[in-house]
């Protein structure tokens, strides 16, 4: 059901996740991931997307405000709802269009859903909205002009 490269992706979300001892793992930390993610990244370039800009914000914001477990803490990190319900999401959206595999750009789809996220809210910043992601997946419309980068 999920790509093998979007697999990899959320291996990648919670292990950084894990390894900075967060306790939870967020729809930033997906976002996060889904950077360095073949189908998302493209669909983000189209968008006209400043990933090193986009990157650093979620760095930062991640560093700042999750909860981080002590030395002697013995649980694992967990996702959020939020992160749940996103991937719910796209699963959802994915198998109601007759598709077989979720990718990352159907994540990245599935993440404006969470409207009061601060992945949704770093995205806007830089004018990129659901529409302008869903029009580039089905359409091919890009936002960028041929040579922009």
């Amino acid at each position: 059901m999920l790509s093998k490269e979007l697999e990899a992706t959320l291996n990648n979300a919670f292990r950084d996740a894990r390894d900075k001892r967060h306790e939870f793992m967020t729809v930033e930390h997906l976002l996060l991931a889904l950077l360095d993610n073949e189908d998302a990244g493209k669909v983000l370039k189209a968008c006209g997307v400043q990933v090193d800009k986009l990157r650093h914000e979620l760095e930062g914001f991640l560093e700042e405000t999750t909860p981080v477990l002590g030395e002697k803490d013995e649980r694992e990190t967990q996702p959020t709802l939020g992160f749940q319900r996103v991937l719910q999401r796209a699963v959802f959206h994915v198998q109601s269009s007759g598709k077989k595999e979720v990718t990352g750009a159907n994540v990245l789809v599935a993440i404006f859903g969470e409207r009061e996220s601060q992945a949704v809210y770093f995205l806007n910043r830089q004018s990129i909205t659901r529409l302008d992601v869903v029009n580039f997946m089905s359409h091919g419309i890009s936002k960028v002009q041929d040579g922009e980068d």
